[in-house]
Formats: structure tokens, C-alpha cells, sequence
């Protein structure tokens, strides 16, 4: 069974240079596919030559990042529904609240995640949730989503027990990636908590990579690290933590 990476920007200008090398090293070393999170209406063309590119491979979603909520929002998300009209896409994401920038906009990610819960539900795809500092404003939002059967992933996750507790009684999985190997993050207790069969794998690149290589560009190849991390945190084996994780996330994609 491969490795399912859940999230990871690929058609960041970051991989420009060697892109399709950086993935065909992913996949010789047992990435079966690649979950591709949207920004804005920006990134929608060259995401989707990404998926062109290794369609057996990379899977792209539709969404507008909560950070990219700006005056524009609307016409913004005016696209993103035209774009979701017109195909399949994997999930809606990546989508949320995020106050760790700016606070300025938070009505308008609250209306932005709303209304992308909305087509979640009406399309029948799972969710993906950007959530920074902002778990509580999140969760207020998706609750009335979530009492309705709305299925998804808080990604790159760093909240309570309490939120864990919340998530898991819906369903939702848990996104975890290189941040599981900072000292400081404190998710090892975390991860205890969730268990894996809640936990899908991510890297989240180019951003966030583990040790030891944190500073640097987050590659494909370096979800492999992520899951012996968790392994050693549960004391799994690798392998055991990539089959568990990889049958969640065919659950949760339905792919």
C-alpha cells in the first residue's frame, strides 16, 4: 500500500526548477498520490498543469485560502464556483480562518467558509480546513456543516485535546506533517490522543519541512519522514502507520 499525501503545493514556484524529478522521487519511494490544495484564482491554471502532467498522480481541490480573503473576496469565489460547476475536484480546500496575519478580514473568511462548507456538502466532496489561531472561529463556523454530515481534515493541526475530542466525534481526520518532528510543537502527546486512525499524512510543501531539514524547501519525498515520526511517537512500524493512514484517507477522499 502507498502513501497518500494529503496536502502539498506542487505547483509552487519553489519546485519550479525540478519538479517533475522531485515527484517521480515521491513516487519511487511509495507516494501513490498527491492532494493538491488551491490559494485563489491564481493558482488554478498552473495546478492544474501539475495535474496534467502526472494524472494518475495529482489530484488537485478547489478552494480560496483564507488568507487570499481580501477586498475581492466575492469575485474570488464567484471563479471558484464556476470551477466547481465545471469538474470534479478531490476535496474543496484549502479553506478556512486565519487571524495570524490579520484580523481585519475575519467576517469575510467566516462568510468565504461558509459558503465553501456549502459546496462541500452540495458537491459531496470533503472538506480541508486552514485553521491558524483561529480553531474556535473555525469550528463555530463548520459546527452547523459538520451536524449536517460535512466530512473533512484540519490540516497541519495544532490544537487541545478539547478540539481533538470534537473532531473525532464527527468523523473528521487530523492533518499531521513536519511539525511533528519540531521539539516545541508539543504533538506528540497530541498524536497519543488522536490515535491513528484518525490521522491522515501531509507535508504541506515547499513550507514546513521536518528535521532535519526545517529552514529548507519541503520536499514530496519527505512525507516518507513524517511517517516514521508518527511511527516512533506510537511505536508503529512505518509500514503500519502508511497502511492505516492511507486507508483514512481513502475513506475520507473516497478515492
Amino acid at each position: 500500500m502507498g502513501i497518500i499525501e494529503t496536502h502539498i503545493h506542487l505547483y509552487s514556484d519553489e519546485y519550479k526548477a525540478d519538479r517533475n524529478t522531485l515527484i517521480q522521487q515521491a513516487i519511487d519511494s511509495g507516494v501513490e498520490a498527491f492532494y493538491m490544495p488551491n490559494l485563489d484564482v491564481h493558482s488554478i491554471e498552473s495546478m492544474y498543469a501539475v495535474e496534467k502532467d502526472f494524472p494518475d498522480y495529482c489530484f488537485a481541490m478547489m478552494g480560496l485560502h483564507p488568507c487570499y480573503v481580501k477586498e475581492d473576496y466575492k469575485e474570488q469565489l464567484a471563479v471558484i464556483e464556476q470551477e466547481l460547476k465545471r469538474r470534479r475536484f478531490i476535496a474543496i480546500g484549502e479553506v478556512g480562518i486565519d487571524l495570524h496575519w490579520d484580523k481585519s478580514f475575519l467576517k469575510q473568511q467566516q462568510e468565504a467558509l461558509a459558503m465553501q462548507a456549502e459546496w462541500a456538502l452540495t458537491y459531496n466532496v470533503p472538506i480541508v480546513i486552514h485553521s491558524r489561531e483561529a480553531n474556535a472561529e473555525s469550528l463555530e463556523v463548520l459546527m452547523p456543516f459538520m451536524q449536517r454530515g460535512l466530512k473533512g481534515v484540519f490540516h497541519c493541526f495544532s490544537g487541545s485535546i478539547g478540539e481533538v475530542t470534537v473532531l473525532k466525534s464527527y468523523g473528521w481526520m487530523i492533518g499531521i506533517g513536519g511539525v511533528v518532528t519540531y521539539k516545541k510543537a508539543g504533538l506528540d502527546a497530541l498524536i497519543e490522543e488522536i490515535g491513528i486512525s484518525q490521522v491522515v499524512l501531509e507535508t504541506d510543501g515547499p513550507y514546513l519541512s521536518p528535521v532535519p531539514h526545517r529552514g529548507k524547501r519541503n520536499e514530496p519525498i519527505y512525507i516518507n519522514e513524517v511517517a516514521q515520526k508518527i511511527g516512533d511517537i506510537l511505536e508503529m512500524s512505518k509500514e503500519a502507520v502508511i497502511e492505516q493512514t492511507t486507508t483514512n484517507s481513502r475513506t475520507l477522499f473516497r478515492r
